[in-house]
This record gives C-alpha cells, sequence and structure tokens, in this order.
C-alpha cells in the first residue's frame, strides 16, 4: 500500500451543502492559509421527467465561492455517480479550475459506452477531464496538500481524497449507521471495497470523514462528518472488526436486493464525460434509454 503523508495540524475550513432531491453532499474545502480552495462532488439539477436541467445547487456553490472571495483551483469527482449528475463544467465556466477524477475512469467510460451505444466519436480515454489521478498523486490547493488514494469497490475509479485532517470518501462509506455502499454496478467488486474500506479505515482515528450521501437512516437528521474512530467502532457494515468474508456475504446478498438509482440512465451518460450532456447528430442535448441494458 502507498504510504500516504498526512498532516492532521492542517485543519481545512470545509463548507457543506447538502440536495435534497438527490440525497447528495458537495464540499468547498478552502486552504486556511489563502483564498484557494475546491469543490468536491458538484450536483445538476434535473427534473428527469420533463428532460429539464437547471442549476440551482451549483449556483449556490458558485454563490459561495463568490461571496467569500475564494479563487477554485479544483473540481473533483469521487467517482462516476450513478444518482446525481455533475456540475463541474458548468461552475468550470464561471470559476474556472481543473476538472479531475481517477485514471480508471477509462473502465467505466468502456463499459458504459458499450450500454448507451455510444459511437466511436464518443474518447474512452478520460479526455474529457483536465486532470486523471492517480493513487499517491498530491494536488496542491494554495498551500494545502491533498493526496489522492484509490478506493475501488463501487466502482473501479473511485478514489478518496485526503488534505489534512479531513478525508472525503464518495460512495467507499456513509455514517456508521448507514454502512457502505453497493458494489454490483459493472466493475464493482465486494471484497474490493471492503479493501478500500480498510484503506480509508487505516488513517487516524481522529481523521474527519465527510460523506458524498447521507439518507437519514430511522428518521435521524441528515449528517454528513464523522471520525475514523466512530467508523471503525460503529459502522454497521464493517465496524467492531467484522471480517472480510461476513461483510462480501452481507454485501453480495443486500446488493441483490436493491432496486436501481433513479438517475442512473442520465448520470452516468453526463458523468462518464465530466458533466456535458451528450448531443446527438444535430448538436441538441439528448439522452438515451438503453432498454434491458443496466
Amino acid at each position: 500500500m502507498t504510504d500516504y503523508p498526512v498532516n492532521m495540524d492542517v485543519k481545512p475550513e470545509v463548507t457543506a451543502f447538502f440536495d435534497p432531491a438527490t440525497w447528495t453532499i458537495s464540499y468547498v474545502v478552502k486552504d486556511p492559509a489563502s483564498n484557494k480552495c475546491a469543490i468536491v462532488d458538484s450536483v445538476m439539477d434535473i427534473d428527469y421527467a420533463a428532460g429539464r436541467i437547471t442549476y440551482e445547487s451549483a449556483d449556490a456553490l458558485i454563490k459561495h465561492v463568490e461571496d467569500n472571495g475564494l479563487e477554485l483551483e479544483w473540481l473533483l469527482e469521487t467517482h462516476v455517480h450513478a444518482d446525481h449528475l455533475s456540475a463541474a463544467p458548468y461552475i468550470q465556466n464561471k470559476l474556472g479550475g481543473k476538472i479531475g477524477i481517477g485514471k480508471n475512469i477509462t473502465i467505466v467510460q468502456d463499459v458504459f459506452g458499450k450500454v448507451f451505444n455510444e459511437g466511436t466519436e464518443f474518447q474512452r480515454d478520460g479526455s474529457q477531464f483536465d486532470a486523471l489521478l492517480e493513487d499517491g498523486d498530491i494536488l496542491e490547493i494554495g498551500e494545502l496538500k491533498l493526496t489522492v488514494m484509490h478506493t475501488p469497490g463501487h466502482t473501479p475509479a473511485c478514489m478518496t481524497y485526503v488534505t489534512g485532517n479531513a478525508a472525503f470518501v464518495g460512495d467507499t462509506l456513509f455514517m456508521p449507521d448507514g454502512g457502505s455502499a453497493r458494489a454490483d454496478f459493472p466493475g464493482g467488486d465486494a471484497g474490493m471495497l471492503y479493501d478500500s474500506i480498510q484503506k480509508v479505515l487505516a488513517l487516524p482515528d481522529d481523521m474527519r470523514l465527510f460523506m458524498c450521501h447521507d439518507y437519514g437512516p430511522n428518521g435521524r437528521d441528515i449528517e454528513w462528518e464523522t471520525t475514523v474512530g466512530a467508523e471503525k467502532e460503529h459502522n454497521i457494515h464493517v465496524g467492531a472488526g467484522k471480517t472480510k468474508e461476513d461483510f462480501v456475504k452481507f454485501r453480495t446478498e443486500r446488493d441483490a436486493q436493491l432496486d436501481m438509482p433513479r438517475l442512473i440512465i442520465p448520470s452516468l451518460q453526463v458523468n462518464m464525460r465530466a458533466g456535458e450532456i451528450p448531443t446527438d447528430k444535430d448538436g441538441r442535448p439528448m439522452l438515451k434509454v438503453p432498454v434491458n441494458g443496466l
């Protein structure tokens, strides 16, 4: 395993934005020593039934950045989301910054390029993104160092971003009473997910962990921040020393009972393009619905 550098003395300023339509939390992560920042897992709004795209969620992020005099360095995706659409290019057009994702996006593009019958004009080399990130890469947000940790299992391209005393885990983990994400999408693997979770849990116990989703289990209020120590002790899927064998058995049986995410069809088409909406031969924004393809 890569020896990931950790500096718990650095405390990034993290502002969370919850999108109730998709249960997604986006983050503005600010360097405490400068006005530089990054955005993690932005959301573009869609009324799927009406085929209508809007930008209220993204505009809230933009307003926060502008109101606080921040300069955007990075737009980071923890993975190709299947439950919401990324607003990265819309925000980039307003604020600048580079769009980054794990280099295994190419695997996701290859798989779903076939599912959606994309032609040869759809590039499967990740070139839609500004940076394809590898395990152990270090990014700079002003004076803030951000380490990239490859945490596959939910998808092949899942990344956790560790900066100072904060880590952004995407769907690799949920809050302790939420457990973990499914691993049954193409390229997912429950055993690999367990191993990735152990990498996250090897970080210091006081490391703050920020979730990409929360669903308020058992009617509690929405939450998105916990710690490594709390996950190790209380996570209902992997905490208290649960074995890999037990996790794989549970995760496999549980995943077989889950419905497809409501927005999986538009999300995959948009997110594998770095947030750009596909177009038809006449240049009009257009989404496909593969029949019995997922």
